[in-house]
């Protein structure tokens, strides 16, 4: 199967569940991570793998043919992003706009654009022990995850349990990384912001047609509200992870939970036996 884990509000945990859940699986069959938050990626800083291979990403943008271009500004008027402009007799192309749509080349009636790539990130594999792991990088000024994303899942292997790491929020990136999955666990927290972020991650996941639950991570530092919610709409509270200064000190060294408290790899497998069992009913 495949299991996104997210979260809306930044900050709650989701890679230390994301990455804890794959740890808790060595030994139990083929294991997957991907790190799909490519502006951010971080589960590598617990996971530790041995990077093995890395590929560029490269996205199509318009190559014009001056000796054919009429200047007609077709080709402007169609693009949606504004990424190419006829000024004269001069075709100006902004790359960083450009979506790799191509309807500039499809609509050009004299077939003077051309198309290449431009590279605005990379794809690197590895292991961490028996878990397979991949993640993005999205380049340095660069303002387009979803390529990226698209790059990491490909090497999703859909003969294992593949776990994907989200990224935070609910925008574009977050769509592109929960989409086509088994099942989504959101991760949150009990408090107004968590409860706030929660809800639209609901809904997102509601509008793709994804079934989810939630992990409470900090659970005992706030209220009951994040409890409430999940009971108003049905959307059941799989596992609670309590304020723990000890679970704290494991992340700032850089530790998953499992592997610094062992005790949770049982409830780790709980989790993903319980996360199996929705997801085939929400089939």
């Amino acid at each position: 199967m495949i299991l996104a884990v997210a979260s809306g509000k930044g900050g709650t945990g989701k890679t230390l569940v994301a990455t804890s859940l794959a740890l808790s699986l060595e030994g139990q069959g083929s294991v997957q991570l991907l790190d799909c938050d490519v502006e951010e990626p971080n589960a590598h800083v617990l996971l530790r793998p041995t990077i093995t291979s890395s590929r560029p990403v490269l996205v199509p943008v318009p190559r014009v043919d001056k000796e054919k271009c009429t200047y007609c500004r077709v080709c402007s008027e169609a693009c949606p992003y504004n990424a190419i402009a006829v000024m004269g007799k001069n075709v100006l192309v902004f790359p960083e706009l450009c979506h790799g749509c191509g309807v500039c080349s499809y609509v050009c009636p004299e077939k003077a654009i051309s198309e290449e790539g431009r590279e605005i990130g990379v794809v690197e594999e590895g292991r961490a022990g028996e878990v397979r792991f991949v993640h993005g990088r999205l380049a340095i000024g660069e303002a387009m995850a979803p390529p990226v994303i698209r790059a990491v899942k490909q090497r999703a292997d859909r003969s294992s349990t593949v776990i994907i790491d989200v990224p935070p929020g609910n925008s574009c990136p977050v769509v592109e990384a929960v989409k086509g999955s088994d099942f989504c666990l959101l991760v949150t927290e009990p408090t107004p912001f968590g409860l706030h972020d929660l809800a639209l991650a609901v809904e997102l996941a509601t509008k793709l047609n994804v079934p989810c639950g939630v992990v409470i991570n900090r659970d005992g530092s706030g209220d009951q509200e994040v409890e409430r919610y999940c009971a108003q709409q049905h959307v059941p509270v799989l596992l609670k992870i309590p304020l723990d200064r000890r679970i704290a000190e494991l992340y700032c060294r850089g530790q998953t939970l499992v592997a610094g408290m062992p005790t949770w790899r049982k409830p780790f497998r709980d989790l993903l036996e319980s996360v199996q069992r929705l997801a085939v009913a929400g089939r």
